[in-house]
């Protein structure tokens, strides 16, 4: 369980004013010295993470940030990294200086209230502070209170979490029937990670096992003769975006495909909103701006797909000189509205609350916003093939053609 990539964790951000006690906190739960506690103002300045199980809820990261009301000279850099965990935050929890509740700990509720975030109030240093009313009273500082205090936060998480935590959706488990097999064709290539698999080949297969379907992985060289010897055609074929036009050329009508990414367009994000967001690049225009956004940090091989293949393939289907610009992690720009679309991966490495955040934030700027295998699948004119698997999303493909094709 300690080897459960981040994005499949709760996530849960530690909040309140500087010296409130989250570091302290954070170590008491954690029953480690994971943060640096100090008296002094400002302690934290990045965002701390650690993983942690926390039976039976399973497995969480916790987020200790910085504190608000931050006076000191780097107060503006440590708060905006603070400002960032709201996107990803799955369940807050306030910690507060006894049952104290001034002006910093009503920005945080009323910020977690906005967001529809659960918030649990933690009233800490109980030894100094009266502490009464409907929060965990804890002394970070007391080691032996540490089960007592577990037992309650666990009680409180377990009554708040958000349902598709506790019931997360199949990633593809739903889309084949009972018994059924899956063909995944996976691209060996110099991009592929040397002696593995990257994680969203890993979670689709380990996703049908637990649906108790047979699975099949192939490389594309061998897919042909893979389809020839099976005796009962696959129920459904997935393959990487890189090869999908290759699958979809190579696969009889009948046998419902897809790509990874789309995949991980419905199981992170909104998948209706992707497909709609992808219907934009017919009318991007020379000098528009388009954001290609990834999840994780990585070194850009020769012909990374979001900083070399998508950039090529949107300028060379739309025939515009576009300027397109990158971001990496958990950086997503403040000001979306100078963008004409935006790009984002499939997020394996992100929460889902952290993907809606980012569709929620373009919609709310007037931005589309699409993903990766729906634009490539998309450029390369296979979309509504490899959306046949998800009813939803083929519905809103098919409604945007329809559309289309009476404004034309």
């Amino acid at each position: 369980m300690q080897s459960t990539p981040k994005s499949f964790r709760l996530h849960l951000a530690l909040m309140g004013r500087v010296n409130s006690g989250k570091s302290s906190f954070l170590n008491l739960v954690s029953g480690q010295n994971v943060a640096v506690v100090s008296d002094q103002a400002g302690t934290t300045t990045d965002v701390v993470e650690k993983a942690q199980e926390l039976e039976p809820l399973g497995p969480v990261v916790w987020l200790d940030t910085a504190g608000y009301g931050d006076q000191t000279n780097l107060a503006d850099k440590r708060l905006s990294k603070t400002a960032a965990v709201w996107d990803r935050a799955d369940i807050v929890l306030l910690i507060c200086e006894g049952s104290r509740i001034g002006a910093e700990e009503e920005k945080i509720m009323a910020e977690a209230a906005a967001r529809n975030l659960p918030l649990i109030k933690i009233f800490n240093k109980a030894d100094l502070f009266a502490a009464e009313g409907d929060g965990i009273i804890v002394n970070a500082t007391d080691a032996s209170s540490r089960d007592r205090v577990l037992a309650e936060l666990k009680a409180e998480l377990i009554r708040l979490c958000p349902e598709e935590f506790m019931n997360p959706p199949p990633l593809l488990g739903d889309l084949v029937p009972e018994g059924g097999s899956v063909l995944m064709i996976v691209p060996i290539d110099f991009e592929a990670p040397k002696g593995r698999l990257i994680l969203p080949q890993v979670q689709a297969i380990r996703d049908a096992l637990d649906h108790n379907l047979r699975v099949t992985i192939v490389k594309e060289s061998d897919y042909l003769a893979a389809l020839a010897s099976q005796k009962e055609p696959p129920s459904l074929v997935v393959c990487d975006s890189q090869v999908v036009d290759f699958m979809v050329a190579n696969t009889p009508a009948d046998i419902p495909c897809t790509t990874f990414s789309i995949l991980f367009a419905r199981l992170k994000g909104d998948i209706v909103r992707l497909v709609e967001g992808a219907a934009a690049i017919s009318a991007l225009q020379d000098g528009d701006k388009v954001l290609i956004a990834e999840s994780c940090t990585h070194h850009a091989a020769e012909d990374d797909i979001g900083r070399v293949k998508i950039p090529r393939l949107l300028r060379q289907k739309t025939g515009k000189q576009l300027q397109i610009e990158h971001a990496a992690g958990f950086d997503f720009p403040a000001d979306l509205a100078q963008y004409a679309l935006v790009v984002q991966c499939g997020g394996c490495m992100h929460n889902r609350r952290a993907m809606l955040t980012r569709i929620s934030r373009c919609e709310r700027a007037g931005v589309p916003i699409t993903n990766y295998g729906v634009c490539i699948s998309g450029l390369k004119g296979v979309l509504e093939r490899v959306l046949s698997p998800i009813p939803q999303a083929l519905a809103a493909y098919r409604r945007i053609k329809k559309q289309a094709m009476k404004t034309a």
